[in-house]
């Protein structure tokens, strides 16, 4: 009974808890209003602002990891994204380069034939190499021409350098022809120096021909251009063929070892020049002379 009487009398000692909170609120105001007039609680603002400064870094820290990590994140895989693409980017400008190269290469070669045809007198034509025959010991191509735009069997074929072969065989739309380096090949040639005549063999390397009829005490130096004779009828003459590279007179035989150089680049000719001669009237391997027909050499 007495300490229920006690509680009692402590309930009616303590105000109210609506009291406490209108009381709480008038002295906020009387503060708020008392701070605007004299500005005399900045630095009671200061030091509670120092004081939960570190609880504001504590509960901010979180957030700021997680955002660097997201920003790192996204960052990373833009980098990965724009190095990929820069890498195609790359790839397609090389393949372009190399298109381009390619172009600029055969605009050169198509340049130098046209200046090669200027100083040509006659009829010329222009012709695309279709295929090359794989056989090493066969230097052939196969040419975009047939008899349909006259080509005919032995027609002469040369670039911008010098000769390159003749005409083996025609076909419609296509031809055989075979070059100088060909085993097989054997072209009249002189010296254009000293007008010195010869016969100019395919040894089956692009880059060689021989010159084996030639005697020790010939007049003939390293570095001397063979020219087409003309002989035989199926180059026209004055024709850059050769240049020779070597020479070895040995004293116990005959004939000189002589080497020479083709002027052009038989292995890397992508365009060839038909040249038309006068034809021959009975078929294109005969010539009528005097009324009589003969086989052409």
């Amino acid at each position: 009974m007495a300490s229920q009487s006690s509680s009692n009398a402590n309930a009616v000692r303590i105000p109210a808890l609506g009291l406490r909170v209108a009381a709480l609120m008038l002295l906020s105001i009387l503060l708020m209003v008392y701070d605007d007039r004299n500005q005399q609680l900045d630095t009671v603002r200061r030091a509670i602002g120092a004081a939960v400064y570190p609880l504001q870094i504590v509960v901010d820290t979180p957030a700021r990891i997680w955002g660097w990590l997201v920003d790192s994140s996204t960052s990373r895989n833009s980098l990965e994204l724009e190095n990929t693409r820069l890498k195609i980017q790359q790839r397609l400008t090389r393949a372009e380069l190399q298109q381009l190269t390619a172009l600029e290469a055969e605009n050169a070669r198509l340049r130098d034939l046209l200046e090669a045809r200027d100083r040509i007198t006659g009829d010329i034509r222009v012709a695309g190499i279709m295929s090359v025959d794989t056989n090493p010991f066969r230097h052939s191509i196969v040419l975009d021409v047939g008899s349909e735009d006259r080509v005919y069997d032995g027609q002469s074929l040369i670039d911008a350098n010098g000769v390159v072969g003749q005409v083996l065989q025609t076909g419609l739309k296509t031809s055989q022809a075979i070059l100088i380096s060909d085993p097989d090949h054997a072209l009249p040639v002189e010296v254009n120096r000293n007008g010195l005549r010869t016969i100019a063999l395919g040894t089956g390397q692009f880059d060689q021909l021989d010159l084996p009829y030639l005697p020790n005490n010939a007049d003939l130096e390293v570095g001397d251009v063979l020219v087409t004779s003309g002989l035989g009828g199926a180059f026209p003459p004055g024709y850059p063929v050769a240049v020779v590279s070597d020479i070895r007179r040995v004293p116990q035989q005959p004939f000189a070892e002589v080497k020479a150089t083709p002027s052009a680049a038989l292995n890397q000719v992508r365009e060839v020049m038909l040249i038309w001669m006068d034809q021959p009237e009975a078929s294109s391997n005969e010539a009528t002379t005097d009324g009589e027909v003969v086989e052409q050499p």
